[in-house]
């Protein structure tokens, strides 16, 4: 697809507006945002979000060798759209002992740079049990990138031992944390919270614990949990608390819009949203976020077909191998048999999509 924008694709009114602002990498205004997802054509959604992923990226979609850790399955929040999490006790609920994440940690492959580490937030979690689990996953992969724990599950350790977010961080970065993921964030309304995820840490808890790690020179990433109960102007309004803290930390490196999935939870009355929704999302989200670097289509969550579209929509990032060691999607429905992709095969959707894949570290370096 093209993305120069010119004077014979650019329509009048507001959406010519819009897309001047875009030419001149100027920030558009919540209204603005607000037009996109309501009034804008998806074909010319795509050329204004492919023009700014152009500026920004070139033709590079980014990748990485990956895995991922789930250390439990036993969550104390209770959040209506997880299909993920047990209670103990429960029927297929787990809780690895540091033998069993000896064992996994053991039969990672071996080219992998970064390990993921979230899952649920067990009621006898603790600093100190984080603190040893990062050191172990240091001593068995000393070169690793430890991407750990949500905000949610640092919210609950940190409460728990009674320190304030820069000293908790500041014990888990002396072990070995590199940086931590986006989840946890949801939708920043308390309303909505109130409904979905009633236990979980405020909007402000969540910003205010990235804000920490960002202070404390460890970068994470930014997720929005999208197409459920909330309306484009809670989208909007997210969007903007995190482009607000973006401008003053420089902190995030991806945002990560995550698509509600109906299978196996207390919402599964709630249809999902089709994939033109999905696609219009992730445009107005790089268009509207105009000082995060990179936006992620999590090919676990979308699927690999959708998640290829997804490059034409302002998209530059994939994820990575993942290597079938996340079970979050497979609990929402997606096929076991799917939950994987190697190096070559990622190469091949961006290929196949007209871009030039890029393998990178965690800090967006490519990797030589």
């Amino acid at each position: 697809m093209s993305y120069y924008l010119n004077e014979n694709i650019i329509p009048s009114g507001t959406d010519r507006q819009i897309a001047e602002k875009v030419l001149f990498g100027e920030r558009i205004t919540f209204q603005e945002g607000l037009h996109l997802y309501e009034k804008t054509e998806t074909g010319f959604l795509a050329v204004m979000a492919g023009y700014v992923r152009q500026k920004n990226n070139g033709a590079r979609v980014y990748y990485i060798r990956n895995a991922h850790l789930e250390p439990t399955n036993i969550c104390i929040y209770d959040c209506q759209f997880c299909s993920f999490s047990r209670k103990k006790e429960e029927v297929g609920s787990w809780n690895y002992s540091y033998d069993d994440v000896e064992k996994i940690i053991s039969q990672m492959a071996e080219d992998i740079t970064e390990i993921h580490i979230t899952g649920g937030t067990h009621p006898e979690a603790s600093l100190a049990g984080y603190e040893l689990l990062i050191k172990q996953v240091r001593r068995l992969k000393p070169q690793i990138h430890i991407k750990a724990f949500s905000a949610a599950e640092l919210f609950y350790v940190f409460r728990k031992a009674k320190i304030n977010e820069a000293e908790g961080l500041q014990i888990l970065i002396d072990a070995g944390l590199n940086s931590i993921p986006g989840g946890g964030a949801e939708i920043f309304d308390e309303a909505i919270r109130k409904k979905i995820c009633p236990k979980k840490l405020s909007s402000a808890a969540w910003l205010n614990l990235h804000k920490a790690a960002h202070q404390k020179g460890i970068f994470s990433n930014a997720t929005m949990l999208y197409g459920h109960q909330e309306h484009f102007s809670h989208r909007l309004r997210h969007m903007e608390l995190l482009r607000n803290l973006q401008d003053e930390t420089a902190g995030f490196n991806a945002f990560i819009p995550l698509k509600y999935k109906n299978k196996n939870n207390a919402m599964s009355y709630l249809p999902e949203v089709s994939l033109i929704e999905d696609l219009r999302n992730y445009a107005v989200s790089r268009i509207f976020l105009d000082n995060i670097p990179h936006l992620k289509a999590y090919w676990p969550m979308l699927g690999k077909n959708q998640a290829q579209l997804a490059l034409d929509f302002g998209v530059d990032d994939l994820d990575g191998t993942i290597d079938d060691t996340t079970e979050i999607y497979v609990a929402a429905g997606m096929k076991k048999s799917e939950n994987a992709l190697t190096a070559e095969e990622i190469q091949q959707i961006i290929t196949q999509a007209g871009f030039v894949p890029v393998e990178r570290f965690s800090d967006y370096t490519a990797k030589k």
